[in-house]
Parts: C-alpha cells; sequence; structure tokens
C-alpha cells in the first residue's frame, strides 16, 4: 500500500452492501479498504488494532445508531473522518453529524459514480495542507468538500428533464407507465422511458411488465429510492 493511500473502514450491516461498497471504494484511485464491518461493536475492534483515516459509515447499525459510534470514536481519541451512508433524509440528523464531524452524506442507493465522486473531493480537501494566503483559499478547501458536483448524466438527458420525471414517479404510488410520464412532464415516450431507464439503472426506481391489455404489455415503472 503506498504511504499516501487513504484507508477506509466500510461500516454497513448488510454484508451484500458492504462487499458492494468495499468494490467501490476499491477502485477508486488514492483509496484502499482496510476492512469490512457490520456493527458498532466491530468497528471499534478494528479501529483499536488498524490505523484508519475514513469511516464509511451506514447510521443503522444492528448494535445501534451510527452517530452514537461516531461519538464514542470521539470520546476515545479517534479522529478518522466520516462519511455517512443512509436513507434517512432527517435533516435535524445532518446537523448532528456535521457538529460530531461528519464531512459528507451520501444518500442510498447510490452508484459508483456518486461514491467515486465524494471519494475524491474528500481527497482533495484532505489533501489542503498549509496556511491559507487569505478567505479565498479558506472558501476553496471547504468547497471542495461541501459543494459536490452532480453525477454526470448519460449523454442526452438533462437535469432539469429528469427531476420532473423523478417528481411524477415518485408521486404515483401505484407506478407510471413510459407512455404516462410522457403525458405528465409534456416529453415523448421514448424520451420518458430513457429517463425511467436511468433511474432503474442508478438504482431508484424497478420496473415490471404490466399485463392484461390487448398488445405486447408494457413496463411499469416504480419509485424505490427512499
Amino acid at each position: 500500500m503506498s504511504p499516501a493511500e487513504i484507508r477506509v473502514l466500510v461500516v454497513e450491516d448488510d454484508p451484500v452492501a458492504a462487499d458492494a461498497h468495499a468494490l467501490y471504494v476499491g477502485r477508486v484511485p488514492g483509496f484502499t479498504v482496510s476492512g469490512t464491518v457490520h456493527s458498532m461493536g466491530d468497528a471499534r475492534r478494528h479501529l483499536d488494532q488498524n490505523p484508519v483515516d475514513l469511516l464509511l459509515l451506514d447510521l443503522y447499525l444492528p448494535d445501534g445508531h451510527g452517530l452514537t459510534l461516531v461519538r464514542t470514536l470521539r470520546a476515545a481519541g479517534h479522529t478518522a473522518d466520516i462519511i455517512a451512508v443512509t436513507s434517512a433524509r432527517d435533516l435535524t440528523m445532518v446537523r448532528e453529524g456535521v457538529s460530531l464531524g461528519v464531512v459528507q452524506y451520501v444518500l442510498k442507493p447510490f452508484t459508483f459514480a456518486t461514491l467515486r465522486d465524494r471519494l475524491t473531493r474528500y481527497a482533495v480537501f484532505r489533501a489542503t495542507t498549509g496556511e491559507a494566503s487569505g478567505q479565498d483559499e479558506v472558501d476553496r478547501a471547504i468547497a471542495a468538500l461541501r459543494a459536490p458536483r452532480p453525477a454526470a448524466l448519460p449523454k442526452g438527458l438533462t437535469a432539469a428533464t429528469l427531476r420532473a420525471v423523478t417528481e411524477v414517479l415518485r408521486s404515483a404510488g401505484g407506478g407510471v407507465t413510459a407512455t404516462e410520464a410522457a403525458a405528465d412532464v409534456g416529453i415523448s415516450r421514448i424520451t420518458a422511458r430513457r429517463y425511467l431507464e436511468h433511474l432503474v439503472a442508478s438504482g431508484r426506481a424497478a420496473r415490471a411488465p404490466q399485463y392484461g391489455q390487448v398488445g405486447r404489455p408494457e413496463l411499469r415503472y416504480r419509485w424505490s429510492g427512499h
């Protein structure tokens, strides 16, 4: 391992998700996986025995809340930074995490591109050393961490239309077909399907054939982004 590599401990109660997150981390240059654990207790034991720079921390663990683990680590003198991984959108909890030193939040489910962007920005922030020449340099250092770019969309897709399709899908309790989404957003069925398929590929939607009608069954898409 290169001395410059950032050592990451993946803390995730779901073994399948933990393996996926560790695989993602290992694919980002400059990062290496120190270990994968599934509980607060295992995380503490690993940290007591191994040097770790960054925790990729699930907030809902079988033996307690992730932020409780962060408090315990800080009290014990552990200084590893924290990127929280969660499906929760409680901004009160986000504020509490920030006060404990959580440097970023990543909402589940996420793609490799999303995590890669967060880790790359964290590496830039971490590499900032020395004395700032002025306010602008301080602002740039913080901006590298606090203002992540949205993950790049496939060619031909726009963020505005994606937001519109996402809102239609999220508000449709029974799901929508590409035809229905197209009518609601005001785009063609083919275009709507491209956006819906992008949401499926990124883990935020699921699809299944809709039967019971004459002719070829049409796919129905349902929101699963939590």
